[in-house]
């Protein structure tokens, strides 16, 4: 098969020539890394990874095709990918196609057979930056440096109202016991799988719903959804996770819920020099001692010394690599959240278990 030519052009000036993969174009984003070596499909459709390229560091993608299951939105979120090798062949009997009609279905453009240790090693030294793949400007650096001008910050980006479901919907059984009300910034569906899985009924809301819209339905409970982009100018979010806090209902919140909840409380969040994206990140538990191997996707996060200095906030969790904070609970109110992704779609399961905490929260009060 004769590949066709694609570049990839860094905000700093590095170039990486590589084939196309994926639907021919020009793609534009902040560029950022993911260490799983499995679950590139669930990857590429969580609305958390939007306005983003992302890098996979396992060397083969493609190799098991797509499936209709392994999805955590409608369609692939992702501005762009980056692979080493990549496979139109794919081994599962039970899959639906191959990754590259996936990603022309959708008009995802990426780059493969380019060195992606080497990238990572770039990345990691010089912190996440823009980026554009493109197979149009072979020979044309100037005119692709241009192009990667227009491409938009993410520090300071609003990107959760562009995502989020348009109109609410129902997920679970309308006969479960729990009604949950789930604020869509991005949310992941094995979220919500997990929440019915356990007798909650999900009622699931955009992100710019006002709380008496919300209040009507009567939940028991609020979740704060995962998400994309930066917290720090989601004023509308904030000003309404202080009136679910008002209501006195438990309230959960994950990744950008977490620094949601963080925000209203008087704790600032902050961009990641190259933020936590993997299946194994290491968090312990402050409360039990515990150690848990943690599924991440987040490029910001809350101020350890805000944190630290509020008086009702107590800090449950840190992300031993680098002492981050990972989890806190509010003191006077029946509310937590987790920096990481405990639904872990794809990674490991070890914490499943802050659903039943949420659950058992719920039936508490």
């Amino acid at each position: 098969m004769i590949k066709q030519k694609a570049t990839l052009l860094l905000a700093d000036g590095t170039v990486f020539h590589g084939s196309l993969i994926g639907n021919p174009g020009t793609n534009g984003g902040e560029i950022c890394f993911n260490t799983g070596m499995t679950g590139y499909q669930e990857i590429y459709t969580d609305p958390s990874y939007t306005g983003q390229i992302v890098v996979t560091t396992t060397s083969h993608i493609g190799n098991y095709g797509v499936h209709a299951e392994e999805i955590e939105s409608d369609h692939p979120c992702v501005a762009g990918i980056v692979v080493n090798s990549f496979s139109d062949i794919f081994s599962r009997l039970d899959a639906s196609g191959s990754l590259q009609d996936y990603l022309v279905k959708y008009g995802i453009t990426g780059i493969a057979d380019i060195d992606t240790r080497m990238l990572v090693r770039h990345l990691r030294s010089k912190g996440a930056m823009n980026a554009i793949i493109s197979s149009e400007f072979e020979g044309n650096l100037e005119g692709l440096k241009h192009e990667l001008a227009k491409v938009p910050d993410m520090n300071g980006l609003e990107l959760s109202s562009t995502v989020c479901t348009q109109e609410p919907y129902f997920f679970g059984d309308e006969s479960a016991p729990i009604k949950v009300a789930c604020l869509d910034f991005g949310i992941k569906k094995n979220i919500l799988r997990n929440l019915a899985s356990r007798g909650v009924y999900c009622k699931v809301f955009p992100a710019k719903t006002k709380i008496q819209e919300i209040q009507s339905w009567n939940p028991d409970a609020f979740f704060l959804s995962n998400g994309p982009g930066d917290p720090a100018v989601m004023e509308y979010a904030v000003d309404t996770v202080k009136e679910i806090l008002e209501t006195g209902k438990p309230v959960f919140g994950i990744c950008l819920g977490h620094q949601l909840l963080a925000e209203a409380v008087g704790i600032k969040t902050y961009k990641m020099h190259h933020g936590h994206r993997g299946l194994n990140h290491p968090i312990k538990n402050l409360i039990t001692g515990n150690s848990e191997i943690t599924s991440q996707n987040h490029g910001f996060n809350v101020v350890r010394e805000d944190t630290e200095r509020n008086s009702e906030v107590e800090i449950t969790h840190v992300h031993l690599n680098d002492n981050t904070v990972a989890g806190i609970r509010l003191k006077n109110k029946h509310a937590f959240s987790v920096q990481y992704h405990p639904e872990s779609s794809p990674g490991p399961h070890d914490s499943r278990y802050l659903f039943d905490e949420f659950i058992a929260l719920i039936n508490q009060n």
